[in-house]
């Protein structure tokens, strides 16, 4: 994907995830609209008054009034569209025909959704549309449209993507320790790597799924979010650390950041392909699979409890690799500048704690 690209995407989805937290279940917003469906009246709602709105707005009048959920219920009664500020706390106008470019494709065929899926399209500004005979409510933001469904079914599909979650993360703890013995033992090839950075990935992007969830559920989702959170700390670390620990050395070698957009850029489809996972982590092609490579430190070194991380940068940078690590002693580790001898100390005995534990764990 071309950064050109991926930057539009980012501040479309980031619009997009701001205005669904608007109208989250709880916030005054969802209130209102769920007064308006019960009411079985219908309404187009925008979000933001600009050059382009004003330009295509006729009739109407101004309000510049306070929000609440009862003014946008009866506001609503009337023909026309309610326009408000951004961040939804002021209702700015009401009763506006909006006469958006007739040009513009759209595959909505009612009046009101029609109209909010072109002003959504031209101007970039989020727009609802509660529709009275259908009974929904469908969100516009660009060229993407969201129907806002009830807390109980976005739950229980937030609850299925938990327990697949769970799953995955106990897989990536079973490879990643696997690797790690490996690194000890000096035994990593290019698909340990790959295996360990497939599974990061696929966890990542189910806790970005639910992330979703939770911010669609708002006050719903908080139980949610703690388990979320229990289940992905760390995740994000570990997938820098990996990057930096087997990223190819030179000049032309990608950024880490670089490298981690590479790996989120591959497709579902090619994820499950450890040869593809490989590759977009510039470690090879799916002949380099069997391939020894050896790790710098990052990770074993981050396990290690109040190591802070410029030490860890300057120990990787003195000893280069893990296994000059694991064979320094205390007075080596002390010639690499803020190590003294109890810090030297520290990593001596906590490397040589994990290396014993991850043998242990493999082979007991």
């Amino acid at each position: 994907m071309a950064s050109s690209d991926r930057i539009s995407k980012t501040s479309s989805e980031v619009k997009l995830r701001n205005t669904l937290a608007s109208v989250a279940p709880g916030t005054p917003l969802r209130e209102g609209l769920e007064r308006i469906l019960r009411g079985r009246t219908g309404a187009l709602i925008v979000f933001g008054q600009d050059r382009e709105i004003e330009a295509m707005a006729t009739g109407g009048f101004i309000l510049d009034v306070p929000f609440s959920a009862t003014a946008l219920r009866e506001l609503a009664k009337m023909d026309g569209a309610i326009v408000l500020d951004r961040e939804a706390t002021q209702i700015l106008r009401a009763g506006v025909h909006l006469m958006p470019d007739p040009s513009i494709f759209t595959q909505e065929t009612g009046t009101r959704h029609r109209t909010a899926d072109r002003v959504a399209r031209q101007t970039s500004v989020p727009v609802i549309s509660v529709s009275a005979s259908m009974h929904i409510v469908a969100l516009y933001v660009g060229g993407t449209r969201r129907v806002l469904e009830e807390a109980s079914a976005i739950l229980g599909r937030a609850n299925q993507a938990l327990a697949t979650l769970e799953r995955y993360k106990l897989r990536l703890d079973e490879v990643s320790g696997a690797l790690t013995a490996l690194e000890i033992e000096d035994l990593v090839t290019v698909r340990d790597v790959a295996v360990v950075a497939q599974r990061l990935e696929m966890v990542t992007r189910i806790a970005s799924e639910i992330e979703d969830y939770v911010l669609e559920l708002g006050t719903d989702g908080r139980l949610l979010s703690l388990q979320l959170e229990e289940l992905v700390t760390g995740v994000e670390m570990e997938r820098e650390l990996m990057v930096r620990d087997y990223m190819p050395g030179g000049r032309r070698t990608k950024s880490v950041s670089a490298l981690l957009d590479d790996l989120a850029d591959v497709s579902a489809s090619d994820l499950v392909d450890v040869a593809a996972v490989a590759k977009a982590i510039s470690l090879g092609t799916a002949e380099h699979l069997d391939s020894a490579v050896s790790p710098r430190g990052y990770r074993l070194l981050a396990k290690i409890p109040r190591l802070p991380g410029a030490v860890i940068e300057r120990l990787v940078d003195h000893f280069g690799t893990l296994q000059k690590l694991l064979a320094a002693g205390v007075e080596d580790l002390q010639t690499v500048e803020g190590v003294g001898d109890l810090r030297a100390r520290t990593v001596r005995e906590g490397l040589s704690r994990l290396a014993e534990s991850s043998i242990l764990e493999r082979y007991v």
